[in-house]
């Protein structure tokens, strides 16, 4: 299980890895921007703008044509949230865990969801189990974090635009600092 020690760390493996692309046209760094833009603008509190900047973490752990070629599910979303475990606390990685879900959810609760979403995340939705039925969708509102998953699913589904952002992953950097759990750890 990947686990990150250090915002060094995390910044080093969206340097390393962050040009990856994952079927949406745009690279996993300029991704997380985008979210992390869309939640600033629209007034979300610094835990839920890095939740936005850090949900796909989990898929630059593991580099497989197999995932982006929506052959098998990563869990990105667990893997991604239990390597932050160590930096931030729930109201980071919460969101995080629960952002496939939310897409699911989603699906089952608002009609023309799905067909909205991008082809890439409706490929990866059928290996994380399609969309919720009702009683999993009730479910899933009793989970701590589900309205903050949702949004952040929000921003996951616009944060794929065309054109690149105007921010660099350092501008986050001190918002990070300030949610770690162990100071020490900047």
């Amino acid at each position: 299980m990947p686990r990150l020690s250090s915002l060094e760390d995390l910044e080093r493996l969206y340097a390393t890895q962050g040009a990856l692309t994952y079927g949406e046209g745009v690279s996993q760094i300029e991704h997380a921007l985008q979210c992390a833009i869309l939640a600033q603008e629209d007034g979300a509190p610094p835990s839920l703008i890095i939740a936005a900047l850090l949900h796909d973490v989990g898929h630059l752990f593991e580099v497989a044509e197999d995932v982006a070629r929506f052959e098998v599910d990563d869990r990105h979303q667990s893997t991604g949230a239990d390597a932050l475990r160590g930096l931030f606390d729930e109201a980071v990685c919460g969101p995080i865990a629960l952002h496939v879900a939310a897409k699911r959810y989603l699906c089952c609760k608002e009609a023309g969801y799905h067909a909205a979403l991008s082809f890439a995340s409706q490929a990866s939705l059928k290996l994380q189990g399609g969309p919720f039925d009702a009683d999993q969708a009730a479910a899933f509102e009793r989970l701590p974090y589900w309205r903050e998953a949702v949004t952040l699913r929000r921003y996951d589904d616009i944060g794929k635009r065309d054109e690149m952002s105007a921010h660099a992953f350092a501008d986050f950097m001190p918002v990070m600092r300030e949610l770690l759990i162990d100071k020490a750890k900047a």
